[in-house]
């Protein structure tokens, strides 16, 4: 298995660089295919939760990026 990348933008979203499986509420497994990107929403704007939408540009959005 791949090692799974996920970068915290600035003031912005979680993203997710594939491969990566997604399991929804019902346990419905999505894939991410290798070099697919895909971004989590962290601002709570979203219209796609949980997926961003870009929204935190309009809100102002800021959070600390730090990885801990």
């Amino acid at each position: 298995m791949a090692d799974v990348n996920i970068e915290v933008r600035e003031n912005g979203s979680l993203r997710f660089v594939g491969p990566i499986t997604i399991t929804d509420k019902d346990g419905k497994n999505y894939t991410v295919p290798e070099g697919k990107i895909v971004s989590f929403c962290r601002c709570g704007h979203s219209t796609n939760k949980p997926f961003c939408t870009g929204e935190h540009r309009a809100e102002g959005f800021e959070a600390d990026s730090s990885a801990y």
